[in-house]
């Protein structure tokens, strides 16, 4: 299915993320998220803040968006430039979005 536009918890990821806001990146989450970074799992928003803080946010993170596609109802692939003082590269992620929240994100590896 073609989409024209990110489903907007994803654009709340990227936002987030990019403006420094660990609140509204934790927002972007459902309470019982997973996020699944190369095989380390961090489950819960409490575990996901953590993660943010360490990987992401805390490391100046900043996304920009490359591609993305829906490869099934619900389920999107995403390829996102990043760059910081962490993991700097492309790479591709598959969220789960449900209610208008993540419910599991995988970071793959490039």
């Amino acid at each position: 299915m073609a989409m024209d536009k990110l489903p907007a918890p994803i654009q709340q990821f990227i936002d987030s993320t990019n403006a420094a806001d660990s609140t509204k990146f934790a927002d972007a989450f459902a309470e019982d998220a997973v996020l699944d970074d190369w095989g380390s799992k961090y489950r819960g928003k409490v575990a996901i803040r953590s993660w943010d803080s360490t990987d992401n946010i805390g490391v100046q993170s900043k996304f920009e968006l490359v591609d993305f596609f829906e490869e099934q109802a619900n389920v999107f692939n995403v390829t996102l430039s990043v760059s910081g003082n962490g993991h700097n590269g492309t790479g591709p992620m598959r969220f789960i979005v449900d209610d208008g929240l993540i419910r599991k994100l995988e970071i793959l590896p490039d």
